[in-house]
């Protein structure tokens, strides 16, 4: 086998959550994240973020975001090196 296919192989075998597909494998909660969270003490609510995620649209959202912020806070922009956009504060 090639090593992609037996690291698949492996996968799908012994790990129950690669065994789930369809309806089993989704979890409609963030109890797991939660959890993963207080494990470590919580570093999401040492500082005020905004996290943007998704498909499409981040820049954009991101850029808007960022200036209405600026008119009220001191505020840094961080987003990905593949955006070509500037960090600021």
């Amino acid at each position: 086998m090639l090593p992609y296919q037996t690291t698949l192989a492996y996968l799908f075998s012994r790990l129950l959550m690669f065994q789930r597909i369809g309806a089993a494998a989704y979890k409609a909660d963030l109890t797991n994240t939660l959890t993963l969270c207080a494990l470590l003490n919580n570093p999401e609510k040492d500082f005020p973020s905004v996290h943007i995620a998704g498909t499409n649209g981040k820049g954009s959202v991101s850029n808007m975001t960022a200036s209405i912020l600026q008119e009220v806070y001191r505020k840094g922009l961080f987003t990905s090196s593949h955006f070509n956009l500037n960090s600021t504060l």
